[in-house]
């Protein structure tokens, strides 16, 4: 894949008046590596570049970023072609639909000589979704990944959270932490401190995935 303005590092000051304003931001600031975000971004609510998504937060500055959909997916049908076009266009290289998308149409959406490809994903099984997020830090002309539920608050935020102890170090109490503050008071299905530690339960970090200090230092939050 060839690498364009779209996948270049670039100060992200835009990204945090989109995310402040509710406005798009522009493709550059998806994929900028700038230090990591805040934790007020990472709490913020935004539709990010497509129309329709909801909490749409980074995780991972320029590699990981999390959303779900306004009034959720009920029809489980996930992403229509328009959001991942504009997913596209702003320097996404993949999405992953987290444990629903009974309905949805997967495959790779293609965009002025780039491409995202769209899959499904579990919140219980991780490891693919680990290599794949590790293959978006060791390459940066790659692109971010986007993890998405039906609401943004649940399995998206826990795939998040495991991301956060795989690469930036979290304890798991402080990732456990992370999914209760973004939950939004959403509820759980029988309790969300044993809903959270029935995930973290199936849930290891890889060694082989390990990053360097550096790669830590531009991506993981402040």
């Amino acid at each position: 894949m060839s690498s364009d303005t779209r996948r270049k590092p670039v100060f992200g000051l835009a990204l945090v008046a989109s995310l402040l304003l509710g406005a798009p931001a522009m493709a550059s600031d998806y994929t900028a590596r700038n230090g990591g975000p805040s934790s007020k971004q990472m709490l913020e609510r935004s539709s990010g570049p497509a129309d329709g998504l909801a909490f749409f937060r980074p995780v991972m500055s320029g590699v990981l970023y999390r959303a779900g959909f306004h009034g959720g997916d009920k029809a489980r049908t996930g992403l229509n072609s328009a959001q991942r076009d504009a997913l596209c266009e702003a320097g996404f290289s993949g999405a992953r639909y987290i444990d629903f998308g009974k309905n949805t149409t997967y495959g790779t959406t293609q965009c002025g000589g780039q491409s995202m490809v769209y899959e499904g994903g579990r919140s219980t099984r991780t490891a693919d979704l680990m290599q794949q997020i590790h293959a978006s830090i060791k390459n940066p002309a790659s692109g971010p990944v986007l993890v998405h539920c039906m609401w943004g608050v649940h399995s998206s935020g826990a795939v998040s959270a495991m991301a956060l102890v795989q690469f930036c170090g979290w304890s798991e109490e402080r990732a456990k932490k992370y999914w209760d503050e973004a939950r939004n008071g959403a509820g759980c299905s029988g309790g969300c401190s044993q809903w959270i530690d029935a995930h973290f339960a199936k849930f290891k970090v890889d060694p082989s995935l390990k990053i360097s200090s550096a790669e830590q230092a531009a991506i993981c939050p402040k």
